[in-house]
């Protein structure tokens, strides 16, 4: 590959352009990868946005990259990679190593994280370069298409899930049906969790139980969330994968005592909760980022051996601007990808 194509931002505000750029060559411990699809992330907006610090143009954005490796850069080789292996790059970009969470071992709060498309420019586009701490090995059971989602809205439910205090057995519910949602429900039954999903209107509960939940609560009926779960026995852990404040709220009375709300849906605005509503039930919240390549990698895993499937709408890489403009208006269902094939 000699160009390849980028879908770009020149400059804030400026709309997406489709731009031929030369192919660079991978450096000392990095990748470059030929993207065969990448999915379309809320988060992206705060990049192409400049809402976070550091953000240059031109910008290429996409952190949930799934392709295949085209050239090896020093050293790549001899930490297992080869050329034709088939990879994802997700939120986790690389870590820089020598921060303290690092040297703790906890890579995905480094100080220093490397998110593609805020550290370098990301998948949307025919290739990228990545460090090879980034890469994730996809199975051969799941395609491109299928595999890009699980490197950011996978991986977070999943290890939200996995790492919260849910035992198998234990009523767990997942706020939101959307990109996080859908994928949170079906890891939650996978799981051997009692599964509530929870969101706005009755005419969703169908599609709920086709995931694998057990109950469905519609936040909009007549009985609130909080006693919704109380009524089946409180909840232990609530997974609240929806960007709304005051929804994540309304479930904190539905916890069991010592129960966890596990946030992972970003909203600036800030939450109503009150001292006591913790401290009689010794109730826990706690956000959680994404999830390392080795979560990736687990995530996608347990996704062939469950069955479990993000639902996509897919758009060639000249109809990326198309792609972002139906995510940003909740149109998707409930995935954007962009293809290159």
């Amino acid at each position: 590959m000699s160009t390849y194509r980028a879908a770009q931002i020149a400059a804030l505000g400026s709309p997406f352009e489709l731009v031929e750029r030369e192919a660079p060559r991978p450096g000392p411990g990095h990748v470059r990868v030929a993207v065969d699809a990448c999915g379309v992330c809320h988060s992206d907006s705060a990049f192409i946005n400049a809402l976070l610090p550091g953000v240059s143009f031109p910008l290429v954005a996409g952190h949930e990259v799934a392709g295949r490796i085209e050239e090896l850069g020093e050293g790549a080789a001899q930490r297992g990679w080869q050329v034709g292996d088939r990879v994802a790059v997700g939120w986790f970009g690389g870590s820089c190593g020598h921060c303290p969470p690092c040297r703790q071992g906890d890579f995905v709060v480094c100080q220093n994280l490397k998110v593609p498309g805020w550290a370098y420019d990301g998948g949307y586009a025919e290739a990228m370069i990545a460090p090879v701490d980034a890469l994730a090995r996809i199975p051969d059971g799941l395609t491109a298409v299928e595999a890009a989602p699980m490197g950011c809205a996978g991986v977070t439910t999943y290890n939200g899930l996995r790492r919260s205090a849910a035992q198998p057995g234990d009523l767990v519910a997942v706020l939101g049906l959307g990109g996080l949602g859908h994928l949170g429900v079906q890891f939650a039954a996978a799981m051997g969790y009692e599964t509530v999903a929870i969101a706005r209107g009755a005419a969703k509960a169908e599609f709920a139980m086709k995931l694998g939940a057990h109950h469905y609560i519609d936040s909009t009926g007549p009985t609130s969330v909080a006693d919704a779960l109380q009524s089946l026995g409180g909840a232990r852990v609530v997974l609240a994968t929806a960007a709304n404040s005051e929804a994540i709220t309304a479930t904190v009375e539905g916890l069991r005592p010592r129960g966890e709300l596990v946030v992972i849906g970003a909203d600036a605005t800030p939450l109503g909760i009150n001292p006591n509503q913790l401290l009689f039930s010794a109730r826990v919240i706690r956000g959680h980022p994404s999830g390392t390549s080795q979560d990736v990698q687990d995530t996608l895993a347990f996704s062939l051996l469950k069955g479990i499937r993000p639902t996509v709408e897919t758009v060639p890489l000249d109809r990326t601007a198309e792609a972002y403009d139906r995510m940003m208006a909740g149109a998707a269902r409930f995935r954007m990808v962009v293809t290159t094939g």
